[in-house]
């Protein structure tokens, strides 16, 4: 889509506004990837919860949500086309880099069926089959995963299943013995819980800058090592150190990108993408959406979009908006518009992954380097870890509040917002607030409304 397609300045439209816009846009001659077309046709498949979105107006913002909005036609068509599909669960980040060395593999995390509810506005019946499985509401909204895999209409079902346990998410641990229960074998993978080196033992100081213990490395690398054999037999070819170097040097593209795109959206004087396209964006570095080639593109599309904005000085929102931190993701999309129409504006976000957004280190073996990576996972180690990045992070783009949004029922949320947010305000003296955001915010809108305009009102009341 070349600069004709750019308007001056960006808007936020509805999704009837975007068929119209698609139009126009068709008319002045865009080129779109083999995915696109309008918008509004995803509703037909049932993703109703865009009808209540807001969406910027760029050609890049609709090949983004055009291809994050395919990726079950994607899974099907690899499979047709004899590739063989990994369903990676909970490491987030470490298994996908190494399927993606091996051309006739393809990843994704069935893990992100827990959007499916907001997406499809609860009208798939996911959570009432899990229910019925006993796996009811006091549990994550990942629960959603088990339905998904009964009723096979979201995704196709992998051929290898791979999960990682020991430090993480004890709902996510029960969630995934049902499932290998039901009869979907797991390979287990085992990360421990990442510990400071004791006295006299030898450490690393991990990418993202956390420190583990030589020996952890080492154990979570034999782990790999095992996981790495499965995609050898399915792939029926070897995974070398050369293959996963250039895995690696790939998804470190994908991460660069993301660090420029994130720089710019968080700093920029007038935001230059609005905080559910960076989510988006951001959540594209966990697995490619099933195509690490049109992932890049996608990215670089983005990139070049918000680069061309901020050059013009063109943006959303007002210059004054309360710059705010997000942790953890939200289970319903529509509370980043939300926090937009109450004059927030995302400068800076933790959403459960921040490992998968640092560069992987080149200059190690490519296996250890990938170990080094899953121990850096936030959830793998302390809250006081994870609160002393998101401190960093928070100085790093000049946020001025922080909101951490609880996932209703995930075991790991129970008090990990209380230390983030008592950490941040010692450390930084900010306003924190913490919500709860269910999968389906509409019974909730009026009062989350309320609590997001009385922090940008604290913001600006500081500001004097």
């Amino acid at each position: 889509s070349g600069d004709a397609c750019v308007t001056a300045e960006p808007r936020q439209i509805n999704l009837e506004q975007w068929d119209r816009e698609y139009a126009r846009l068709r008319m002045a001659g865009l080129t779109e990837p083999v995915y696109g077309g309008p918008l509004g046709r995803h509703v037909a498949d049932g993703d109703t919860r865009l009808l209540k979105l807001r969406f910027d107006d760029s050609p890049a913002a609709l090949r983004l949500w055009n291809f994050l909005l395919t990726e079950e036609d994607r899974l099907r068509a690899a499979r047709e086309s004899g590739k063989r599909l990994v369903g990676a669960m909970k490491d987030l980040g470490t298994v996908p880099v190494m399927a993606y060395s091996l051309d006739n593999l393809v990843a994704f995390y069935p893990d992100g069926a827990w959007w499916i509810p907001c997406v499809m506005e609860l009208n798939t019946g996911l959570l009432q089959i899990a229910d019925s499985l006993g796996i009811d509401e006091s549990f994550c909204p990942v629960r959603a995963m088990l339905g998904a895999f009964v009723t096979e209409a979201h995704f196709p079902l992998p051929d290898l299943l791979t999960c990682s346990v020991g430090a993480t998410c004890d709902d996510f641990s029960a969630i995934a013995q049902r499932l290998n229960g039901l009869g979907h074998p797991i390979l287990w993978w085992e990360i421990p819980h990442r510990r400071q080196a004791e006295p006299g033992e030898q450490a690393v100081t991990l990418p993202g800058g956390f420190e583990a213990p030589r020996s952890q490395v080492e154990f979570v690398k034999s782990e790999l090592l095992r996981v790495g054999g499965a995609l050898e037999e399915l792939a029926g070819r070897p995974l070398d150190d050369g293959a996963l170097a250039a895995g690696i040097a790939k998804a470190n593209r994908v991460r660069k990108l993301l660090e420029r795109l994130r720089h710019l959206a968080f700093t920029a004087p007038l935001c230059p993408m609005p905080a559910l396209e960076m989510l988006i964006a951001e959540m594209l570095a966990i697995h490619f959406c099933s195509d690490q080639d049109e992932t890049i593109l996608v990215l670089t599309d983005l990139l070049a979009e918000v680069e061309r904005r901020v050059e013009a000085a063109v943006g959303h929102l007002s210059t004054d908006a309360a710059r705010i931190f997000w942790v953890n993701p939200v289970a319903d999309l529509q509370a980043m518009n939300l926090l937009e129409d109450c004059g927030g504006r995302i400068c800076g976000t933790e959403y459960l992954f921040t490992h998968a957004l640092d560069p992987i280190p080149t200059t190690l073996p490519p296996m250890e380097a990938l170990a080094q990576m899953a121990l850096a996972d936030p959830m793998v180690g302390s809250s006081f870890d994870r609160a002393a990045r998101v401190v960093g992070d928070i100085r790093r783009f000049g946020a001025e509040a922080v909101i951490v949004s609880r996932i209703p029922g995930a075991s790991h949320c129970a008090l990990e917002g209380e230390i983030i947010g008592r950490i941040v305000r010692e450390e930084c003296s900010l306003p924190v607030l913490e919500i709860e955001v269910p999968s389906i915010t509409d019974a909730a809108k009026a009062t989350l409304c309320t609590r997001l305009e009385a922090l940008v009102e604290t913001v600006k009341d500081r500001r004097e």
